[in-house]
């Protein structure tokens, strides 16, 4: 019975380090409060959401909460003209997108998260998801954003859904350069000079790929091999979101 038990854990363990965990409208707990010098009250953790929500971090306060693919939740915030859907890397959650989301609603922009599963195929449901928000009052253009595998996918999906996209921006990706080669919207690449995956080599073959983009823009961060939406919370965040949104503003028109 002990050997099971123990079997049991080291399964969960390898499980947990795997990643790749579906993000549903279940809550998740925020992180434990850290130790408090003696004396000092003990912060009370953030409560979590009980009505409909994504992931815990996004509820109907920011936005439409909605449903799609068999009840997986997804929000839409803000009210502006221009749309952007966001699709998250493969271990990431609506949550890591935060901060980026939050800069784009406060510039303006109306923008669409949403959890996956991980047995659906990026970019199909990127391009159902544009459809969605393409369908809401007033929203007359849209970008598609992608971390990871989001971002490799989001240049098939931009060319699926044609004129109706301003624009693509890449965190982290591994864009295929046939479909580079056939994108006319304007293109960003972020990445991580290091990364193993949308490092520097792959954003730039992307790059000399990407001739027919109205805009071909890259920003690589030296020495680092942060990915997708860690680069957020990093000491290179805010240039990182400064350029996003910089680019959609140039593109939106």
């Amino acid at each position: 019975m002990r050997g099971l038990t123990g079997l049991m854990g080291f399964m969960v363990g390898v499980l947990t380090a795997c990643g790749g965990a579906v993000s549903t409208g279940t809550a998740v707990s925020g992180p434990s409060p850290a130790a408090s010098p003696a004396g000092s009250p003990v912060a009370s953790p953030a409560p979590i959401p009980t009505g409909p929500n994504v992931s815990g971090c996004f509820t109907e306060a920011d936005g439409k909460i909605f449903e799609h693919s068999g009840g997986l939740p997804g929000v839409i915030t803000g009210d502006g003209p221009v749309g952007v859907v966001i699709t998250y890397e493969r271990r990431g959650t609506v949550c890591t997108w935060r901060p980026l989301s939050d800069r784009l609603v406060a510039a303006g922009y109306r923008v669409l998260l949403y959890a996956r599963s991980s047995s659906a195929l990026p970019e199909d449901v990127a391009v159902a998801m544009a459809r969605r928000l393409a369908k809401e009052n007033g929203v007359e253009r849209l970008f598609l954003v992608g971390g990871s595998i989001g971002a490799t996918t989001a240049v098939p999906a931009a060319l699926r859904l044609g004129a109706k996209v301003a624009g693509v921006v890449a965190v982290s990706g591994t864009i295929n350069t046939q479909a580079a080669a056939r994108l006319t919207a304007p293109l960003l690449q972020i990445g991580s000079a290091n990364d193993d995956y949308g490092g520097a080599d792959d954003l730039a073959r992307a790059h000399d790929a990407a001739t027919n983009a109205v805009s071909n823009e890259t920003m690589v961060i030296p020495g680092e091999s942060l990915h997708a939406s860690a680069l957020f919370t990093s000491p290179h965040g805010k240039d990182v979101l400064d350029r996003i949104v910089a680019f959609t503003d140039r593109h939106k028109d």
